[in-house]
């Protein structure tokens, strides 16, 4: 079970390195076909440098998940992860919510996953 929490934390950050370089660097060309319907093609340029700010908060996430896998004394490691999983929880919580309920299978779903496992892992 302990494995299986590990892989579910390297996959949430995945995701988070992914939309990292997906609001980051690729914002107005692979963003365009992610968030199609979510934003009109002349609103991708203006929103390059907040899509940008977005991305650096996910990768903070995920350099916390991949911070969480290094730690050697488990209870640090399982509280780091259960903070990060958490925030990553919350902010595709709040994502359903207010922008698309896509969000929260994407984003809130894996990560509660991950908590789940974790918790039963421990």
């Amino acid at each position: 079970m302990q494995v299986i929490s590990q892989v579910l934390i390297a996959l949430v950050a995945l995701e988070h390195l992914y939309i990292l370089w997906l609001e980051m660097f690729a914002w107005e060309t692979r963003g365009k076909k992610v968030f199609r319907g979510a934003l009109r093609d002349e609103l991708f340029a203006p929103t390059k440098v907040l899509a940008a700010n977005q991305g650096l908060y996910n990768g903070f996430l995920a350099a916390g998940l991949i911070w969480s896998l290094l730690i050697a004394d488990p209870v640090w490691s399982r509280n780091v992860a259960v903070f990060f999983l958490g925030c990553v929880a919350v902010a595709g919580m709040y994502g359903a919510l207010t922008a698309s309920r896509k969000i929260f299978f994407v984003q809130a779903l894996p990560a509660l996953l991950a908590l789940a496992v974790l918790f039963l892992a421990h």
